[in-house]
């Protein structure tokens, strides 16, 4: 083992034993130095039952930046809606479930998931929470309502009114007024294929930079009368023929506060081929030429005019797996029978469950050098990152210049935010 790969190991498992000890959420927050931003998924709250009570006691809260909460779709008639009215402001949260621990009682103006994250803010101050537009399931209407100046106004209005001045179905006018800081656009993706059925078109690279600009305007016109600053952000991909097809790098940062950028899903389940779906650089040994990696990703963006600082990498707190797998180096670019089987789907798991197969006959084998790990058992392999991981990629943000880290999903992590608290620490 190379000395600077012995002292990579050392500073992770330090950092592991560091954040086990929480400082208290008021001093956590640091300098902001760094952008730390995580997404709340709004269905999490069911089968998962993971609520935003669990992000504050779990000590999350305190080392985030920014809460990105999803996902709000774009409907065929080309406004902002509710996917789910009941879990983004009508549930009632007992008092374990809720941020305060006080329960919801009937007739109170706002309930739900809403609510919640507006008490996480009163109880973590300096965290910012966006509504993020779109999703892989809910962008299939994005071509359409942008194609012209007033389906973009009509667009922008509408999001603007339902989640930024609160005026939520069925509750008073501005009750949901002043939870959302501002709007994250997860358009998956302009120009190029995503979710099965989304419409696609060669001029959505143009009007997505028009989108922005209408948003940018918007956001601001409203943020002078109330004498607030509206963030905007998106949703990046990594494959460089999506960016050539759906982005106009150098213009697009002249809306964005800044853009989370796709650092995972460069192989998966759908293939029949173990590999890595999160690593730092390409293994050697390969397959795959070109393959996909965090520097190739982000070295694509600042080529095409990116400014660093404005970057901020996306991280998975889940893990893609394959099962059949034979040959390899211990699995890796093995051939697979396929995807392994998940609590909640196929070829997909947590974080918080990945972390307890090696009690289960799972090794952990790594390549530091490229910045990957995975499990395997001898038949089934998970590509996954943990604690040494994502610190490791927090010193790559801090070297690369880039504004900071993306967490998708908070869900995943575990009930002791390792991951988060492994981000914050190497990104202090």
């Amino acid at each position: 083992m190379r000395g600077s790969t012995r002292r990579l190991v050392a500073a992770a498992a330090a950092a592991t034993c560091l954040v086990a000890a929480a400082p208290a959420p008021a001093q956590a927050h640091g300098n902001d130095k760094y952008t730390k931003v995580a997404y709340f998924t709004q269905w999490g709250i069911y089968g998962r039952d993971f609520q935003l009570a669990d992000v504050q006691s779990s000590g999350a809260a305190a080392r985030l930046t920014h809460l990105n909460y999803a996902f709000g779709p774009v409907t065929a008639d080309g406004v902002c809606a509710s996917a789910d009215p009941w879990a983004d402001w009508q549930t009632p949260f007992s008092a374990e479930n809720s941020v305060d621990g006080v329960a919801d009682v009937a007739g109170q103006p706002i309930s739900g998931n809403l609510n919640q994250i507006a008490e996480l803010k009163k109880k973590n101050p300096r965290l910012k929470a966006l509504i993020s537009l779109g999703g892989w399931t809910g962008s299939a209407h994005f071509s359409d309502a942008v194609l012209t100046d007033a389906s973009r106004k009509k667009l922008v209005s509408s999001c603007i009114d339902l989640w930024i001045k609160g005026n939520l179905t069925g509750l008073p006018g501005g009750v949901g007024a002043g939870i959302f800081d501002g709007v994250d656009l997860d358009w998956e993706w302009p120009g190029s294929a995503g979710n099965d059925g989304n419409v696609i078109r060669p001029e959505d690279k143009q009007n997505f930079t028009l989108l922005l600009a209408e948003f940018r305007a918007q956001l601001d016109k409203l943020g002078r009368q109330n004498k607030k600053k509206y963030l905007l952000t998106a949703f990046l991909p990594a494959a460089p023929a999506k960016i050539e097809a759906g982005f106009e790098v150098k213009k697009i940062f002249k809306y964005l506060d800044f853009g989370t950028v796709q650092g995972y899903d460069f192989h998966g389940s759908w293939e029949l081929r173990a590999n890595q779906q999160s690593a730092l650089r390409v293994p050697a040994g390969a397959p795959d030429n070109p393959d996909f990696s965090v520097d190739s990703t982000i070295n694509a963006w600042i080529a095409g005019g990116a400014p660093r600082k404005e970057l901020v990498l996306g991280v998975p707190y889940y893990g893609q797996g394959w099962t059949g797998v034979t040959g390899g180096r211990n699995g890796l670019f093995g051939p697979a029978t396929g995807p392994a089987p998940g609590v909640f789907a196929a070829g997909s798991e947590d974080f918080k469950t990945l972390q307890k197969l090696p009690a289960q006959g799972f090794q952990v084998h790594r390549d530091l050098r490229n910045g990957h790990a995975w499990l395997y058992d001898g038949n089934t392999f998970w590509t996954y990152d943990d604690p040494a991981v994502v610190f490791q990629k927090s010193l790559y943000i801090r070297a690369k210049g880039l504004g900071g880290a993306m967490m998708w999903s908070l869900d995943g992590d575990d009930a002791n935010a390792s991951l988060t608290k492994a981000i914050s620490a190497g990104l202090r």
